[in-house]
């Protein structure tokens, strides 16, 4: 694919400053474990949604006794994670899903994950990307907003960047870009105000100080 010359210089600057470990920032063992902790993200923290899976993972040990929780009951262990009616239902009803349509294992396609309860294409990706090794572009708020602010696009619909980066980023990088992305949303190109000034972007982003 044709990668346009600023975008090749953004990404070689992001790799020397964060460089290329794809490790994921969620805890997990097993593929349903971080199917789970996604769902759980939502809105959350991945430090949060770890604390509370550092219990819940020995509590449940597998998709059979996820699927067979009791709703109360799981309520009460996620609690902390905000949400935790509606997390609850979907971790139990995708668990459900995985066990009675596909053989307790999670699938790896983007539809069949789509349509697991609580799962979007945004937990589908992470799912395909971490577990499976399927390139993805996965869109959270951090990436969202970062690539808008870097020019890489001019969409807001999240589905549509997703499908317009595929387009611009290398997909050797659509992992990467994923956690390089979240990581300088967190660390300087915050919501309210980007710390442009301590930025190593700062020679190139096309939005400094906006």
């Amino acid at each position: 694919m044709a990668v346009s010359k600023y975008i090749r210089n953004v990404l070689e600057r992001i790799d020397e400053e964060y460089g290329s470990d794809e490790k994921c920032y969620l805890d997990y063992q097993e593929p349903y474990q971080l199917l789970i902790s996604t769902i759980m993200s939502a809105q959350c923290t991945d430090a949060r949604v770890n604390m509370v899976t550092k219990d819940l993972f020995r509590k449940y040990r597998s998709v059979e006794d996820f699927a067979d929780a009791d709703l109360g009951e799981l309520e009460k262990d996620i609690h902390a994670v905000g949400f935790y009616h509606t997390k609850a239902m979907h971790i139990i009803g995708a668990c459900r899903s995985i066990r009675e349509r596909f053989g307790g294992e999670v699938p790896c396609g983007i539809e069949d994950l789509t349509s697991l309860p609580g799962v979007g294409r945004k937990t589908a990706n992470v799912v395909r990307g971490h577990i499976f090794h399927e390139p993805s572009i996965v869109v959270d708020t951090h990436v969202k907003r970062v690539s808008n602010r870097l020019g890489f696009t001019a969409e807001q619909d999240p589905v549509r960047i997703e499908f317009d980066l595929m387009k611009k980023i290398p997909k050797d990088h659509w992992i990467l870009i994923n956690l390089q992305l979240i990581r300088l949303g967190r660390e300087l190109c915050h919501s309210r105000k980007a710390d442009c000034g301590h930025c190593f972007l700062k020679e190139l982003c096309k939005k400094v100080g906006v």
